[in-house]
């Protein structure tokens, strides 16, 4: 699955185009000859094998500066990782299904069913037929799916800005402040996997892949909508610029969606009631409200505090228009806004955002394609200081209280 191919579907412009900012056409050129060679591709600077060899050492990196900081503090790390907050519900329906319930002390009771099932399935799958138990497992999942992840990240941004961005964009993903979550037993790697193998698909113009790949991914989490309507917008776009409509097309806008509603009915058939798997996200506090609780919690912050939440989302503001303005291919740019979206206008506790944002890996693109200007020398400086930002970040999170 070479990340080289043509102009592909839903892509506003054509990703050798001299006019697409970040465009390949200059620093892949170097590296044509030897990445056509089937000897040579792996050992190719920008090939997959250093993208996934690069992510891999920032969770390593991450790891150990959580395992130091344990032995610091005389905490057990790795049940931080696998034995913590949504981790414990993942595990308890692998192991006994869905049915628990939890009362809080102010009335609210939080369901198991909030949590979709293909994560927990998993678990329940490798925990059988492996010599481990489900939260073992789930780490096994995360860990495997985050090098997929990082595979998918890798050719995406190879497709869209050149091979050597596409290496810098997937270990970018994984200096991401709230990182940390991609060495948890939790569904953000499961579900950025699915998420960029099936944008990759769309811009392929394989759409009954990306439909089967979205409906997995509507399997996993409830930002599938976000990628649902990638696929979606896409295709009515192509559809109206080239006044055709294919069958292939047809079945993966058809597919796409099946994996999301399927679990929304099977909670509304176990319930009794259309709504209730929206009912059972409001008892968790998890209701649009169209941004009013993320405003009510700026406004409540002191005025220092205030100020600061308000330049980080303006820096988000300003990513979403570098990448608009770096004209990224339709589903990619629609996938990555939705996932911004859906994460602010929910009532969701704030802490728990920038982890939601961070399937959005397009917003990360930009910054992979300036940093592959500098000399490589200075990139991997870059990188390796971001790495151990994280890394110490996620170490103090995850030995804290708070929840991810």
């Amino acid at each position: 699955m070479s990340p080289d191919r043509p102009r592909s579907p839903g892509s506003p412009s054509s990703p050798g185009s001299p006019s697409s900012p970040g465009s390949p056409a200059t620093p892949s050129t170097t590296t044509t000859t030897s990445t056509n060679s089937p000897t040579s591709w792996t050992r190719s600077p920008d090939s997959p094998t250093v993208a996934l060899g690069g992510y891999a050492a920032t969770r390593l990196i991450g790891l150990a500066i959580l395992a130091l900081a344990a032995v610091a503090t005389g905490k057990d790390g790795l049940h931080r990782l696998s034995g913590r907050w949504d981790s414990v519900w993942y595990v308890r329906i692998a192991e006994n299904g869905y049915g628990y319930e939890v009362t809080l002390p102010n009335g609210s009771v939080h369901s198991d069913l909030a949590f979709f099932p293909l994560f927990p399935a998993l678990e329940r799958a490798l925990s059988t037929v492996l010599p481990i138990d489900a939260a073992t497992a789930g780490l096994l999942v995360s860990w495997t799916a985050s090098l997929a992840a990082a595979w998918g990240i890798y050719a995406v941004g190879s497709h869209v800005a050149g091979r050597p961005a596409g290496v810098v964009l997937a270990v970018l993903w994984g200096v991401y402040p709230t990182a940390f979550v991609q060495s948890m037993a939790y569904t953000e790697t499961l579900f950025t996997a699915l998420a960029a193998w099936s944008v990759l698909a769309v811009l392929r113009g394989r759409w009954v892949l990306a439909g089967a790949l979205c409906a997995f991914a509507g399997l996993t989490r409830p930002t599938a909508a976000a990628l649902i309507a990638a696929l979606g917008i896409t295709a009515l776009v192509t559809v109206v610029r080239e006044r055709k409509l294919s069958v292939p097309m047809v079945a993966g806008v058809l597919l796409a969606p099946l994996g999301w509603l399927a679990y929304i009915v099977y909670v509304g058939v176990r319930e009794g009631s259309a709504t209730a798997y929206f009912d059972v996200q409001a008892a968790w506090g998890n209701s649009i409200d169209g941004g009013v609780a993320l405003a009510r919690f700026i406004w409540g912050l002191p005025p220092l505090a205030a100020l600061g939440l308000c330049a980080a989302l303006g820096l988000l503001g300003w990513l979403v228009v570098l990448c608009v303005r770096q004209k990224q291919p339709l589903p990619l740019l629609v996938f990555t806004i939705g996932v911004v979206v859906v994460s602010l206008i929910g009532a969701a506790y704030f802490g728990s955002r920038p982890r939601l944002m961070m399937p959005a890996f397009g917003l990360l693109l930009p910054a992979a394609a300036a940093l592959v200007r500098l000399r490589v020398r200075s990139r991997v400086l870059v990188l390796t200081g971001l790495a151990l930002a994280s890394g110490a970040y996620g170490a103090f999170t995850l030995l804290g209280s708070g929840p991810p």
